[in-house]
């Protein structure tokens, strides 16, 4: 029986989603909203995935993973594309996806609008632990480039906000 290309995609989506963010380990690529699609080609499997950031260096590990979780499911002929447009951002995670990073103790992005405006000061973030926006950003950058951190003064917890893009 041959696969429609929409059950094609939705099997390929359901095994990438078994792994895990390198940098943010709570999240799978799925959710992210890195993983864009999943097609074939001349009998070739082909996964579309888009960086979260320019120069993301946790690019590479996730195209070896895809590469080996598909040929471990015995799809060996695969072939994965970085596509850079349109652009990640933050709206492409999931609703699942923001409340795990919460969960984990990282303030999830509230809209893209935020990170447009170079004076921004993430002010108002609400912190993870008590949801207090008596917040301030100690950095910008936080343990990737796609977190600042942050200090809540209400609890008095370090915490980091994943930035809007």
């Amino acid at each position: 029986m041959v696969k429609e290309p929409i059950e094609i995609r939705k099997e390929i989506f359901n095994l990438l989603s078994q792994i895990p963010d390198p940098e943010i380990p709570v999240l799978n690529i799925v959710e992210m909203g890195i993983v864009r699609d999943a097609y074939i080609v001349n009998g070739k499997l082909k996964v579309n995935i888009t960086p979260t950031y320019s120069g993301c260096p946790a690019m590479k590990p996730i195209e070896d993973d895809i590469v080996k979780l598909l040929e471990e499911s015995g799809y060996q002929a695969s072939e994965v594309n970085l596509v850079y447009y349109p652009p990640w951002t933050t709206d492409w995670l999931t609703h699942e996806a923001k409340h795990k990073l919460e969960e984990y103790g990282i303030a999830p992005p509230q809209n893209t609008d935020e990170s447009h405006d170079l004076n921004y000061q993430f002010t108002g973030i609400l912190c993870p632990f008590c949801n207090s926006a008596d917040t301030r950003l100690t950095s910008v950058f936080g343990s990737t480039s796609c977190k600042s951190l942050h200090y809540c003064n209400a609890c008095q917890q370090p915490f980091e906000h994943f930035k809007c893009s």
